[in-house]
């Protein structure tokens, strides 16, 4: 009976697995809001996820989504343990999944640029009236929604959109003639190939707000968003950590809360915002 006490006991010892074995076990999503080409995507953010992986030891994989639809789709879901995501998307995540803002750019603002062929002969803005004008998809924030919305709100105009997935293709797209303008953002359009770059022109400029945060699912442990948030501050602190976050683009790491997107709420872009099917 002895013998069989101590194997039973020893069984319960081996079997328990202490809460931080979990987290150096466990693989944790991270979703990340599709503005660039799937490839180009992950070349940006996976070595940034590998040296996060090894400041904190644990194991994160990048989840890819082939649309910002399908990537809406995700976080209303809760599909991500973390995520990099616009500031409506952040507001829209805690509110039906209770994802929190726990880390974001402190270096610059986002706006959205609306850009047109540098050769282009539109003067003024009113001359964009029921033109074709390309746009990543209805719910990127700068690039189309708060832009859709200060379009019709602020200039009455009614224009066609023409949705076309990416950043990158709406540059593509006005470059080709394709399209009389077309929406993204400063720093997307930055990113851009010389060969495109050079043939567009910034003709407006939407306000300015908070930019995309990295947010975290309620159901991450408080311990494990703040080994996440530690890493990244930590990484944006090297020369070699910064240059890589300048790709995303981040200028300045810096912690985020819910309280920085508050603004989003008095702006009525729900009115604007088509929900994923």
């Amino acid at each position: 009976m002895r013998y069989l006490m101590i194997g039973v006991m020893a069984l319960m010892v081996w079997g328990a697995t202490p809460s931080w074995a979990h987290d150096q076990t466990r693989i944790y999503s991270f979703g990340v809001v599709p503005q660039f080409e799937p490839r180009k995507l992950a070349a940006i953010w996976r070595p940034i996820l590998t040296e996060v992986e090894k400041l904190t030891g644990l194991h994160l994989h990048m989840t890819g989504s082939p649309d910002i639809n399908e990537f809406e789709r995700g976080f209303l879901r809760g599909d991500f343990d973390f995520a990099y995501m616009n500031p409506y998307h952040a507001v829209l995540a805690a509110k039906h999944q209770g994802y929190l803002p726990i880390l974001r750019d402190h270096g610059r603002k986002l706006s959205g640029v609306l850009v047109v062929a540098k050769d282009s002969p539109i003067t003024h803005i009113k001359e964009l009236q029921g033109q074709t004008i390309a746009f990543p998809s209805p719910n990127a924030l700068g690039a189309s929604l708060l832009m859709r919305y200060e379009l019709a709100e602020q200039h009455g105009l009614t224009v066609e959109p023409l949705y076309v997935k990416t950043h990158s293709s709406v540059y593509l797209h006005v470059a080709l003639g394709q399209a009389v303008a077309g929406g993204g953002v400063l720093g997307t359009l930055k990113r851009q190939k010389p060969a495109v770059k050079s043939r567009l022109k910034v003709f407006y400029t939407t306000r300015k707000m908070p930019p995309h945060p990295i947010t975290a699912h309620k159901r991450i442990s408080p311990k494990v968003r703040q080994q996440i948030q530690q890493a990244f501050l930590k990484l944006g602190q090297s020369k070699k950590g910064q240059a890589m976050l300048a790709n995303i683009p981040m200028k300045r790491m810096g912690v985020a809360a819910q309280k920085d997107y508050a603004v989003l709420n008095d702006w009525q872009l729900e009115h604007y915002y088509v929900a994923a099917q």
